[in-house]
């Protein structure tokens, strides 16, 4: 299981994974609202402004302090190291 830092040591398994938005967008700012409301939204920037909104395989919708494309290259790095270890 790979885990990945989402911000103030806050962990997401890599695997559980389905999206990785910006919560600029309106339908974003819906599945946002609709999450709250069924009790599946984690809230995960400690007051700061939400920059990226993660969703996972069992709808609860994650809300990050960093950038959807630093999320993104954490989980790409990873993956890397894995493939290096791999083939060592």
């Amino acid at each position: 299981m790979k885990l990945i830092n989402i911000g103030f040591g806050n962990m997401v398994s890599a695997n559980r994974l389905v999206a990785i938005v910006s919560p600029e967008f309106a339908p974003v700012r819906r599945i946002i609202s609709k999450a709250k409301e069924n009790n599946m939204l984690i809230d995960a920037t400690y007051g700061r402004r939400s920059r990226s909104v993660l969703v996972t395989d069992s709808d609860h919708v994650i809300l990050s302090p960093i950038q959807p494309e630093t999320i993104a290259n954490r989980i790409y790095s990873e993956d890397e190291e894995e493939e290096e270890e791999e083939n060592a």
